[in-house]
C-alpha cells in the first residue's frame, strides 16, 4: 500500500496525541508540586533560560548562555576575506547572509565544594538580547553567592561586565577574580590607553573601573600555571594581548574553554585564517587559532566555545584545509549514559 505524506502524519497523529496529552499533564504537576518553574520566568515572546550540564571525570561543568547579539553583515566584520565569501559561509551553515548571530556562553566548573565560572557576560549592561546569565543561573540552580572563583579569559566587555553591577558592587560577593597577568598589565596601563586608538580607549576606561571597583579580590596568573587543580591557563594571545584559553582535565577526559579563540565557528572554525574585527593582532590570532585548533582535533579534546551556538560545546574536526565543528551529543543524564 502507498503512504503518502498526508496519510503518515494523519494516521501517527492519533497514536501521539494521547502520550503528548499525557506529557503537558506531567509537566504541568511538576511545576505546581515544585513551585514556579524556570518556564514562568520567560514571556511568551522570550527565551527560555538556558543551561547544559554535563560531567568532566571528577567535574561538573554547566554552560550557561547570557544570550546573543545580532549584528548586520558588513564588508569590515572579517577584514581580510570578501564579502560575498562570508555570506557564502553564512549560507551554507543555513544562517542569513545579511546579519551574524553571536551567542555568548559563560561556563561554570564545579569540584566538590568550589564552584569556579568562567568569563561573566554582559551582567546589567550590553544589548538587549544578552544578560541574561542570571537567569540561567538560576534555573540550573547555582546562587551568585556560591561562586567560589571568577576565571576571566580576556577584558573584553562581554566577558567582563557581569563582574559588577553599574554601580559597582560585585555579583558575586564571596569569589575570588583571577585575571591572566599580561592582560592585566596591558589594559591596566595608562601608558597603553595614551596610545591606543580612539576607538579602543573605552576599553581601557572599562577595565580600570572594574578592576579598580574589585580591588583586593583580584588576583593574577601566569600561562602555563594551574589556575586550580586540573585546569591550566594556556597562552592565546592574538584576540588581545593577554588573552587565555584553559584546559581543564579530570581523569581520562579533557576540555577546551577556547574563549575567544574563534568567533562564530561558520566562519572561523571553517576558515581559521579569516580575521575577525574583534582580533587586535591579526596574525597572532591566526596563529594561535591554527595551534589550539590542531590541538583539539588531533587529542580529540572536548571544547566549550564562548561564540560557539549553545550550548556551545562539542569537538572539532579537521576538514580540508580547516576544520568543523561537532556538536556534542545532547545527554538527558550526566553519567552520559541514556
Amino acid at each position: 500500500m502507498h503512504l503518502n505524506r498526508r496519510a503518515l502524519i494523519m494516521s501517527s497523529a492519533a497514536g501521539a496525541a494521547a502520550s503528548f496529552t499525557l506529557g503537558r499533564i506531567d509537566i504541568a504537576q511538576a511545576q505546581t508540586s515544585s513551585g514556579a518553574s524556570s518556564m514562568a520566568m520567560a514571556g511568551s515572546g522570550e527565551q527560555l533560560p538556558g543551561a547544559y550540564r554535563y560531567r568532566l571525570g571528577d567535574f561538573t561543568v554547566t554552560q550557561i548562555t547570557d544570550g546573543m547579539a545580532a549584528r548586520p553583515l558588513d564588508a569590515g566584520f572579517v577584514v581580510n576575506a570578501e564579502l560575498e565569501d562570508v555570506q557564502g559561509a553564512l549560507q551554507e551553515a543555513f544562517l542569513p547572509p545579511d546579519k551574524l548571530f553571536i551567542p555568548f556562553t559563560p561556563l561554570t566548573l564545579r569540584s566538590g565544594d568550589e564552584l569556579v565560572l568562567f568569563d561573566t557576560g554582559f551582567g546589567e549592561s550590553g544589548p538587549p538580547t544578552a544578560g541574561q546569565l542570571a537567569r540561567g543561573m538560576a534555573a540550573a540552580g547555582i546562587d551568585p553567592a556560591a561562586v567560589s572563583c571568577v576565571v576571566i579569559s580576556h577584558f573584553h566587555p562581554d566577558h567582563i561586565l557581569g563582574l559588577t553591577t553599574k554601580a559597582g558592587e560585585p555579583i558575586y560577593p564571596n569569589a575570588e577574580v583571577m585575571v591572566p597577568e599580561p592582560e592585566y598589565a596591558f589594559w591596566m596601563s595608562d601608558d597603553n590607553k595614551a596610545n591606543a586608538p580612539e576607538g579602543r580607549r573605552g576599553n581601557f576606561d572599562m577595565a580600570q573601573k572594574i578592576f579598580g571597583a574589585l580591588g583586593e579580590r583580584v588576583s593574577q596568573f601566569k600561562w602555563d600555571a594551574e589556575v586550580m587543580p586540573g585546569v591550566t591557563a594556556i597562552d592565546a594571545h592574538g584576540h588581545t594581548p593577554g588573552h587565555t584559553v584553559f584546559a581543564i582535565e579530570s581523569g581520562d577526559e579533557r576540555l577546551m574553554f577556547l574563549a575567544d579563540t574563534t568567533n562564530h565557528p561558520a566562519l572561523f572554525v571553517r576558515h581559521p585564517d579569516w580575521a575577525a574585527v574583534f582580533d587586535q593582532d591579526a596574525e597572532a590570532a591566526r596563529q594561535t587559532r591554527r595551534r589550539l585548533l590542531d590541538m583539539a582535533a588531533e587529542e580529540r579534546m572536548r571544547v566549550a566555545g564562548y561564540h560557539f551556538p549553545f550550548p556551545a560545546t562539542g569537538h572539532i574536526a579537521k576538514d580540508g584545509e580547516g576544520y568543523r565543528f561537532v556538536p556534542a551529543q545532547w545527554m538527558p543524564v550526566l553519567d552520559g549514559q541514556a
